[in-house]
């Protein structure tokens, strides 16, 4: 079929892989839409059961517990964004000479001729909040939008949905970037680039190749983070329209056709007359929530974006005033006998760690959990000034022990060798014993949640609520 515009989705046979959000998502689209669906997933559950039998009635096919064969006269495949490239199925797709895109491509597929433009914004870290803050400034300009894409609803269900759009906020995976060949944004941002989720994409390089892939057919600006020359690179690698511009965000004063930060302001040479000598003033560091140097970056990518869309400089500050971060991203918990506990539970590697440890100083650092295959070295050697002391958790919590006794010998480490369900409780008790008035107890564990946890949200309610006991018994 290729990756051009499928015209008619009549009659079609379209093998959906996968039974979660977006799975779901694509079956019943595509089935809408007059195409003979089949969803494959390996799972058997009372769960994945329950699912199949809703889709049933919609005249869905849904084949558990075998997610490697393809159905025979399958057109194209269309699958969730987790499946690794060199899955079975994808195999024998390949074999068959049968393309295999992604949700995100259907969606672009399905857009119609007055569809909403967008506006996508990918990088290893931040990308929800850098998405969100983007959403916040445009409709603080009065326009109609929504955040979505890897956050919210299903994209599929946002472009066939009746509410209509001036502009999308897009957040994206590599995962999804992957399998969206035809995607062109109006803008696109790149955030940071970290080595993340290799186990998936097999290398940096090849990670980082779809990270590039949003900047394809772009039309009015690639916006880059001046400080991560990866990023840039994707940029100068990149096909686009012609007059598309190359846009850089920085913490530092910003040269001509970048933001930047001087005096404590947020300010566009970029969108501007004469950027040459001209500096547009567009918000004020106090007006990011929370303040912390990866959150400027965030906010002076979103402003980036929002500013190539036409943007007026007051709706950025707006935007920025009423945005309010999700839970367990840098979230103030309390503070407790002159020390602040902060939960940033999100901080699942170690990149998202490190910015978190630089916007505080000195910490007691809580970290800890599944490592998914990460070094520690730099993490521990650039932080390791600010750490007043460690108390570690979770399963690969010696990787971070031996990275700290050879880089930071002199900060006292308590290991917990405990994942019983009061196991952040001590471990809340045990930094609160290391800390001094004026400190954060920061958790920022760089690492997953899975080995104590459900999810990172539940490892940040389990800190939030140690953090209550913690100052009840002081009350």
């Amino acid at each position: 079929m290729g990756s051009g515009q499928v015209t008619s989705w009549q009659g079609k046979n379209i093998t959906v892989a996968g039974l979660g959000v977006s799975g779901i998502s694509a079956a019943r689209a595509l089935a809408g839409l007059g195409a003979s669906v089949t969803v494959v997933d390996g799972g058997d559950s009372e769960g994945h059961r329950a699912r199949a039998a809703e889709l049933g009635e919609l005249g869905i096919s849904v084949r558990l517990a075998d997610a490697q064969t393809l159905p025979k006269g399958t057109d194209l495949v269309v699958t969730s964004p987790g499946w690794k490239p060199d899955s079975p199925l994808f195999a024998a797709a390949a074999e068959a000479g049968v393309e295999v895109v992604g949700d995100v491509e259907i969606a672009w597929q399905l857009r119609g001729p007055d569809a909403a433009p967008w506006l996508a914004i990918t990088g290893t870290n931040g990308k929800t909040t850098t998405t969100q803050m983007l959403a916040s400034i445009l409709k603080a300009a009065g326009l109609r939008t929504a955040a979505v894409g890897n956050i919210g609803t299903p994209i599929i269900d946002v472009v066939l949905g009746e509410e209509k759009y001036d502009v999308l906020a897009v957040e994206l995976s590599s995962y999804q970037l992957h399998w969206a060949p035809s995607l062109r944004a109006h803008s696109a941002a790149v955030l940071n680039l970290a080595p993340d989720h290799l186990d998936w994409h097999g290398s940096m390089e090849a990670y980082a190749a779809d990270k590039g892939r949003i900047y394809e057919g772009n039309t009015v600006a690639c916006v880059y983070n001046a400080a991560d020359p990866a990023t840039e690179a994707l940029v100068v690698e990149a096909d686009v329209e012609e007059g598309c511009r190359a846009i850089g965000f920085t913490l530092g004063a910003p040269g001509p056709s970048m933001l930047g930060v001087v005096d404590g302001i947020l300010v566009d040479r970029a969108f501007v007359e004469n950027r040459q000598k001209n500096a547009q003033e567009l918000a004020e560091v106090k007006d990011v929530n929370p303040p912390a140097p990866h959150n400027i970056a965030n906010a002076l990518a979103a402003a980036a974006l929002a500013r190539a869309f036409g943007v007026a400089p007051r709706a950025v500050r707006d935007g920025l005033r009423n945005f309010r971060p999700d839970a367990h991203r840098v979230a103030y918990v309390d503070e407790v006998g002159g020390v602040t506990y902060i939960d940033d539970s999100k901080a699942t590697n170690t990149h998202a760690a490190e910015a978190s440890l630089a916007a505080f100083e000195p910490v007691v650092w809580i970290a800890g959990g599944l490592a998914k295959g990460a070094t520690f070295d730099e993490l521990v050697q650039k932080s390791a000034k600010r750490l007043r002391a460690v108390v570690l958790i979770g399963a690969d919590r010696a990787l971070i022990a031996e990275a700290l006794a050879r880089h930071a010998p002199e900060v006292p480490v308590v290991d917990l060798d405990r994942t019983d369900t009061g196991a952040m409780l001590a471990a809340v008790r045990e930094a609160a014993r290391l800390a001094e008035p004026g400190d954060t107890v920061l958790l920022a564990p760089a690492c997953a949640s899975m080995d104590m946890f459900a999810n990172y949200n539940k490892r940040g309610d389990a800190f939030a609520d140690a953090v209550r006991e913690l100052a009840a018994e002081g009350a």
